[in-house]
């Protein structure tokens, strides 16, 4: 199976690839996903076979949209993107993952590298102060009436709070919070493991890096983000910690119910899903809501503690620091979209995806009017991060969506089998990279050496036009959950 998945696969253009209908029965639309000749060579067979197997869903339009950081995953592909209509589709947790918003931020401030001394303190103090690892409990004690207000609120939440200034709510994907919360529809397991873990950074893939802008590919965009060379910037990637891992755990077991209840016939059980219109569906999108606003709180509180970290140590003010934006890319949302010339209401999941809306689109603060949505494509711990922009092009082929990262191509159990931890930390400090993380393992799984080259991700992505290079980041220090 594994030749002949590859062997349907059919060239379109330089990084244009298709899967045709008939590849897997039942595909209503093909499949298209976007490499180079480089990246192909190590194109997992199972994330085509996903990519296939999503184009058989009830209600799928135009594709089944894989991105250049395209692998294998629960149901759909990490990098997966499939939008569904309104009224005939369906709604899947495998599109969307079990870490529910799942996203980055990008935190400007008015340091440059010359002033950022006592770099070492820096990371020690960031790590002590931000809760990293599995089960971490965050600074703040939740009620169950903080958490329910949380996960209706978004990141608004914590901002009344205190933890973060109004303007962070402009410079969030959906000002940080989906309307469509449902706590209600989020189990009393979920909240419990919620309730503890808001602030904290959690396990896996997940980080905080202290980076430098390195190099500006668009002047005008930068002005307008707030990016100049030679700036050091924070960038944070969490999600929604246990609280998103066990509604998408405890939803699934609902739709696995619910597919043979509307006789919807799946390729893999693990495609689980349930009409939008549904109860089923709507109860898991209004779950999977909640849980995404939890997980845009979450980010705020990190950021609240990080500025206020470096204000202690550099004197600088708390609203000198800036949002320049937050993306989600584990996320299942209502949109609009041109559809053949008309304007349609449809599903987009974006999952290992990140949106990227073009110039003039409603959604954006006035600021990023011109310039489309920034777009934060992170490295992989030694490697370069990117800061683009969105576009019309993302809009008409992709409804706008990006990648998210590099994308794997080791799984984090042959990474620890076959990369040293301490060697990679040792080889980073070497390069001026302070890697701080509960043990040797935590960097092991998470090395450079277990990604695609971020360069060539967002050079296929600038290339194709989906979303547009505005500047490079490179790390200074790096704390690994």
């Amino acid at each position: 199976m594994v030749d002949t998945m590859l062997e349907r696969v059919t060239r379109l253009g330089e990084f244009e690839w298709e899967v045709p209908r008939g590849t897997v029965p039942g595909m209503s639309v093909p499949g298209r996903f976007f490499l180079s000749d480089s990246l192909y060579k190590s194109l997992e067979s199972g994330a085509v076979q996903q990519l296939a197997n999503v184009a058989t869903l009830p209600g799928i339009i135009r594709y089944s949209l894989g991105m250049p950081d395209i692998h294998w995953g629960y149901g759909f592909p990490i990098g997966g993107v499939a939008a569904f209509e309104r009224d005939t589709g369906v709604i899947s947790p495998g599109g969307v993952g079990f870490d529910i918003n799942c996203g980055v931020r990008l935190l400007s401030t008015p340091l440059t590298i010359d002033d950022l001394g006592h770099r070492r303190e820096l990371i020690e103090t960031l790590y002590q102060a931000v809760p990293t690892g599995v089960g971490a409990k965050g600074p703040v004690r939740l009620s169950i009436g903080d958490l329910e207000d949380m996960m209706v609120q978004g990141a608004a939440w914590p901002v009344r709070q205190g933890y973060g200034l109004a303007e962070d709510l402009d410079h969030c994907e959906e000002r940080g919070c989906m309307t469509q919360a449902d706590s209600l529809a989020v189990s009393a397991k979920a909240k419990q493991r919620g309730m503890p873990q808001s602030g904290t950074l959690g396990a896996g893939n997940h980080f905080l890096e202290v980076q430098v802008v390195k190099e500006i590919y668009d002047p005008g965009a930068a002005e307008a983000f707030g990016i100049h060379p030679g700036q050091v910037c924070v960038m944070i990637h969490c999600g929604s910690r246990g609280l998103g891992h066990q509604t998408c755990t405890d939803h699934l077991k609902v739709l696995e119910g619910a597919t043979k209840r509307y006789n919807i016939e799946l390729p893999d059980r693990q495609l689980a899903c349930a009409p939008l219109s549904s109860p089923e569906g709507m109860a898991y999108f209004g779950a999977m809501a909640a849980s995404a606003n939890y997980a845009w709180a979450n980010r705020q509180m990190i950021m609240h503690t990080t500025r206020t970290v470096l204000g202690k140590m550099y004197g600088i003010d708390y609203e000198s620091m800036h949002l320049v934006y937050d993306v989600a890319h584990n996320v299942a949302k209502m949109e609009e979209h041109s559809i053949e010339g008309k304007r349609i209401a449809v599903c987009v999941h974006r999952k290992g995806a990140t949106r990227a809306f073009g110039p003039g689109s409603p959604d954006l603060p006035p600021r990023y009017a011109k310039t489309g949505q920034p777009v934060i494509i992170p490295g992989s711990m030694g490697s370069s991060s990117y800061l683009l922009r969105g576009t019309e092009t993302a809009m008409e082929r992709t409804f706008g969506s990006t990648c998210h990262g590099a994308g794997r191509i080791l799984s984090r159990s042959a990474a620890k089998k076959t990369i040293n931890g301490a060697k990679v930390k040792n080889s980073l400090s070497r390069e001026g990279i302070i890697v701080r993380a509960p043990n040797d393992a935590a960097i092991a799984e998470e090395s450079p050496g277990a990604y695609k080259p971020s360069a060539e991700v967002v050079r296929i992505v600038d290339a194709l036009g989906i979303s547009n290079l505005v500047a490079r980041l490179e790390p200074l220090g790096v704390i690994k959950g």
